[in-house]
């Protein structure tokens, strides 16, 4: 979905009042930089011997339309591949072209390496080949999940055993926190997390969400910042004013997209610190993006909303 560019006024963080509280899971309730980032980076290498830095994963996300971390793998396999045949952009620059794409996410990425094929003189066709979206799936699943999760989530046998990155995720979010938000707030959930794996961090952080105020992977095709999920839980709470609280560019663009899609309730999106954007930069990519309020982490939401 294209991102809103006409952005409504914001409203001061002092102001800001809220009917419900939607929580994205990763960055926000848990720490995912060295599970699903790491299973990301390692994919790759184990698949084509070569691999992208760290800080590449977030140019991936603010790109936009990566949500799901199955397809920045992919994206992220497929520059390696043509990186091999004879592409000679470097991430920084492909990422950005994917930004600028008509297309978004895993699309614009798989576009902008055919339209590089001629003046780099390699052959797209072959990169395509050589990519498995399946192989793909199945390394980082194994990585992620570990054996034991590998065969209940998966249902089958793991390509390789490892332990399971999904076991390395620190929580954030305080019981306090939590408390204050169930006892203040209808609470809801939307995540790019399949169900299952959504289910096992919200089980860890001690957050309990009826399956009707959340939103997985599983449950709708778009993505975020696709809007449809967030009105959606607006809808279902009753809520005139919803606060969605993410830790990437998508969800603070979800925040805006749903405020023009349903003006006749009030959205704010807003950012955390405790993903792949930290600092003041970070702090003025969430502005430029439209973010209500920018806030250090998801504990600090209690005082916002106060």
């Amino acid at each position: 979905m294209e991102v809103v560019t006409d952005l409504p006024a914001r409203v001061p963080a002092t102001a800001m009042q809220a009917d419900a509280v939607v929580l994205d899971v990763d960055g926000v309730l848990v720490d995912v930089a060295d599970s699903y980032r790491r299973a990301i980076i390692e994919t790759v290498e184990r698949r084509h011997g070569e691999t992208i830095e760290r800080t590449t994963i977030q140019r991936f996300k603010d790109a936009g339309g990566f949500n799901n971390d199955w397809e920045l793998t992919d994206a992220a396999a497929l520059f390696v591949l043509a990186r091999q045949a004879g592409y000679t952009t470097n991430a920084e620059a492909f990422t950005d072209a994917i930004a600028a794409h008509h297309e978004s996410g895993l699309a614009a990425a798989r576009a902008v390496v055919a339209e590089a094929a001629d003046a780099d003189n390699f052959d797209a066709e072959a990169v395509e080949a050589e990519w498995d979206p399946k192989g793909v799936r199945q390394t980082f699943q194994a990585l992620y999940l570990g054996v034991k999760l590998y065969r209940e989530i998966e249902g089958g046998e793991p390509p390789f055993e490892a332990p399971g990155y999904i076991h390395d995720e620190p929580v954030i979010v305080t019981p306090e926190t939590i408390e204050a938000l169930q006892t203040d707030y209808d609470v809801g959930v939307l995540t790019g997390r399949p169900a299952a794996e959504a289910t096992i961090a919200l089980e860890r952080v001690g957050l309990d969400v009826p399956e009707a105020h959340r939103f997985t992977m599983d449950d709708w095709d778009a993505g975020k910042p696709d809007p449809h999920a967030l009105v959606t839980l607006a809808e279902r709470f009753d809520a005139e004013s919803t606060v969605f609280v993410g830790d990437t560019l998508d969800d603070v663009r979800t925040a805006v997209n749903a405020a023009a899609a349903d003006p006749a309730r009030t959205y704010h999106g807003v950012g955390v610190l405790t993903g792949g954007l930290t600092g003041d930069a970070g702090r003025a990519n969430y502005d430029d993006a439209g973010a209500g309020a920018v806030v250090d982490s998801v504990n600090d939401i209690p005082d916002l909303l106060e």
